[in-house]
């Protein structure tokens, strides 16, 4: 008997452009016609989604969206709003044959829609379970519901998913799923452009450049990079991103410790960018420095397509991405002594730092692809009535 293609409605609490929704962007586009996303908050992601001819509702939370991965327990109001959402929820189910939550709160809220519609909910896990992240209350809560509730949880790293086991969770409800990347975006740059990018940045040609993406957090460790840079003379380095969910704070916290360790004009803070493949082959080398372990590392396998040697925090699922030593360079955890000696040792060795990066590209083409990814999630959500 031939199994359908599942058509999916896909739930994501976040408008925005995260590593998790860049991920759903992906996979949601390949589907087509057979996916529907609702969001539960507006924000660029809606956009790109509808750039891609994806299919997009926004249908906003109002207390659930205070609700924080460490909050010990919603309050009355949130619980109220969630079954309010869900009911709207299940009014877009029409022919899906499964719901897909791409994060906890749309989780929460797809299981009550799913009750409602008769239809499997499935949780694209993308968290390490575990603290600081969430509190123990919160982690006991959501293992707990899709324990009891969750037709298949899929894991973006094998650490995800032990971690979820680890838990509490049951193992016979995961599939482990790699992110894939499409490398086309990264293959369009050129070695010109990269130069012209470099010097319209006024970064000096004969000058080392790392770079580092990602949301402005504590534990994704641009401050660790900042230490690191103390010690190493003529190193510039990019930072993009921006605070995502109110951590500026941390921003303003990251700028001035930049100008407490003298690297005005040495470190340059990019903000939030969409042209990451053009920034990253403008570097000599990508840094990922997360201080908790990483779901996975996006980054990381952007980094190998771009061409560039990676250097990565050495926990969770970045184990999974980088062969030490020769695909790209682990580092401990938090350790800009560390991070600062593997910056050097790359800048003190380009031909090996370009075999390396080389060898990079190759791995990640091979292990993390687009098509992969997207045939995972289609399997994973096959068959589920």
């Amino acid at each position: 008997m031939t199994v359908a293609e599942p058509r999916a409605l896909f739930i994501d609490h976040a408008g925005v452009l995260g590593g998790a929704e860049l991920s759903l962007l992906d996979v949601a586009g390949a589907f087509g016609a057979r996916a529907e996303v609702v969001l539960l908050a507006d924000g660029p992601f809606r956009a790109a989604l509808e750039a891609r001819g994806i299919t997009v509702s926004v249908l906003p939370l109002g207390a659930l969206q205070q609700v924080k991965k460490s909050t010990r327990l919603p309050s009355p109001a949130a619980l109220a709003d969630t079954i309010r959402v869900a009911r709207r929820v299940a009014k877009h189910v029409n022919t899906h044959t499964v719901l897909c939550a791409n994060s906890q709160k749309a989780f929460v809220v797809a299981l009550a829609a799913g009750l409602i519609a008769r239809r499997p909910v499935v949780w694209y896990l993308r968290d390490i379970l575990a603290p600081p992240h969430f509190s123990r209350t919160n982690i006991t809560a959501a293992v707990t519901l899709a324990n009891l509730r969750a037709a298949r949880i899929i894991a973006n790293s094998h650490a995800t998913a032990d971690a979820f086991v680890a838990a509490g969770g049951s193992k016979a409800l995961v599939r482990v799923v790699h992110n894939g990347i499409d490398p086309a975006p990264f293959d369009a740059i050129d070695d010109r452009a990269a130069a012209a990018a470099r010097e319209q940045l006024g970064i000096p040609a004969h000058d080392y450049l790392v770079a580092m993406f990602g949301r402005f957090h504590e534990w994704k460790g641009q401050q660790v990079l900042l230490d690191a840079l103390a010690g190493l003379p003529d190193v510039h380095a990019l930072i993009v991103g921006a605070p995502l969910f109110g951590e500026e704070a941390f921003e303003s916290a990251l700028k001035a410790q930049a100008s407490r360790l003298g690297l005005d004009g040495r470190v340059h803070f990019l903000g939030f960018r969409s042209d990451v493949p053009l920034l990253m082959r403008a570097a000599d080398v990508v840094v990922h420095a997360s201080v908790y372990p990483e779901p996975f590392g996006r980054v990381i396998v952007e980094g190998m397509l771009a061409g560039r040697p990676v250097i990565a925090a050495r926990a969770g699922g970045v184990i999974e991405i980088v062969d030490d030593g020769d695909t790209g360079v682990l580092v401990p955890p938090g350790d800009a002594s560390a991070l600062a000696r593997a910056i050097g040792a790359l800048r003190s060795d380009p031909a090996g730092a370009a075999a390396m990066a080389e060898r990079g590209r190759i791995h990640a083409r091979r292990s993390f692809s687009l098509q992969a990814m997207v045939r995972g999630v289609s399997d994973a959500l096959a068959g589920l009535e």
